[in-house]
């Protein structure tokens, strides 16, 4: 079960994290089998924590390695509205960020 922030309860949906994803993968060459297997791996990390609850904020958590290592656009534009960026210097961190991770793992 996911716990909403309105304090609802509703089952997990793997069809509701691949909907959340495609909408930020919009115009993006990302195909239905990368989002099918998104929402596998998004289903299979939260399902591993044991727990018969889980915070909808840790699904979103749960969503954005998985985004980041996909498309880096569409991680942009889900984090943006994940983490609610108010400003472009929200964007500029976060791209930083993407682009220190980006140099270490080249290195």
């Amino acid at each position: 079960m996911v716990s909403k922030r309105s304090g609802v309860t509703e089952p997990f949906f793997r069809d509701k994290v691949i909907a959340g994803v495609r909408r930020a993968c919009q115009g993006r060459p990302v195909s239905e089998d990368s989002l099918a297997q998104l929402g596998q791996r998004v289903e299979e990390s939260i399902r591993a924590t044991g727990a018969a609850e889980i915070a909808a904020h840790e699904v979103g958590l749960a969503i954005l390695g998985p985004l980041r290592e996909l498309d880096e656009v569409a991680y942009l534009r889900f984090a943006s509205v994940y983490r609610s960026f108010e400003t472009l210097a929200d964007f500029e961190t976060e791209i930083k960020q993407l682009r220190a991770e980006r140099s270490v793992e080249q290195d």
